[in-house]
């Protein structure tokens, strides 16, 4: 695991202190007051001066550190720039360096798992798609987990296969709906997740919790079990809002008119239909919710 911050202090900041020491050295300021100015030792300096220090070409050709240090370099001998001026300046230019740039691209050649989101990410951003995703991944890795512990959860999965799975804030089709590849299958009596859960994976179960929130339910997870009329009384008798939609038409459709009445609903379900097995959909606002509503029914 390798921070982006590890890779602005080992490539960035020493390449950016030695251009910003040798255009102080230029205009004139002693070893001493380049020092001082930049809040490090004569030492360093020195090595700066001397060249024991590697500079990284993506940053020492890029026009805006180029700028950077020339508009530092200027404010510091002419006294128009504090340093804590100066330090905000480098802060911006990091960060804009690090929003899909050349620091996010060497933080990708450090870590090629972050190869799928094209450089795209932003680290700082808690509302950046990197972090999204992976708090919906991490959240279902936890459900997942929950139900694998809970004893008797493969009594209740249906013929189909069962599927945890959660949305993103904003999903909009079943690319932003995160599931297990090959849904959860009953294997000698144990409930089996045969892989890492992914997006995009899931058609069946998704789709009805894109219909749910499309018709007004505001919840971000949902789990397929079998259905029985017990099933749904137990539910109901836990204190969740159960509510039936019509196997036979369009799930969007269906599922609309369900929740038209009781957008809430914690608990969705249909009896069958042609071709169709009777199942009963758990929504809930994570997939640890979702998973623990299952100790209602084992």
């Amino acid at each position: 695991m390798k921070f982006v911050e590890e890779i602005v202090v080992e490539e960035f900041l020493p390449t950016l202190r030695s251009m910003l020491a040798e255009d102080l050295r230029d205009r004139g300021l002693t070893q001493s007051e380049v020092a001082e100015a930049l809040g490090i030792s004569q030492s360093a300096v020195s090595k700066y001066a001397h060249g024991d220090v590697a500079r990284r070409a993506e940053f020492t050709e890029d026009e805006r550190v180029q700028d950077l240090v020339e508009r530092v370099g200027e404010g510091l001998t002419e006294g128009g720039m504090s340093p804590v001026q100066a330090l905000v300046e480098a802060e911006v230019l990091i960060r804009r360096l690090e929003d899909g740039d050349v620091l996010a691209r060497l933080h990708e050649e450090a870590m090629p798992e972050l190869a799928e989101y094209d450089g795209s990410f932003r680290v700082h951003d808690p509302e950046s798609e990197l972090r999204t995703t992976e708090r919906v991944l991490s959240s279902l890795r936890r459900g997942l987990r929950r139900l694998e512990n809970t004893s008797g959860f493969a009594t209740l999965i249906p013929a189909v296969g069962s599927n945890l799975v959660v949305c993103t804030p904003d999903a909009a089709d079943l690319d932003d709906v995160a599931g297990v590849p090959g849904r959860i299958f009953d294997v000698k009596g144990r409930a089996t997740v045969p892989s890492e859960p992914e997006f995009g994976v899931s058609e069946h179960v998704a789709t009805v919790l894109l219909s749910a929130r499309r018709a007004g339910s505001d919840a971000r997870a949902a789990l397929n079990v079998r259905y029985d009329p017990d099933i749904v009384d137990r539910l109901a008798d836990a204190g969740l809002s159960t509510v039936e939609f019509d196997g036979d038409r369009p799930t969007d459709e269906a599922v609309a008119a369900a929740l038209g009445d009781a957008p809430g609903a914690d608990v969705l379900y249909q009896t069958g239909g042609y071709g169709v097995e009777p199942i009963v959909y758990l929504l809930g606002p994570d997939a640890e919710t979702v998973a623990e509503r299952v100790g209602e029914l084992v």
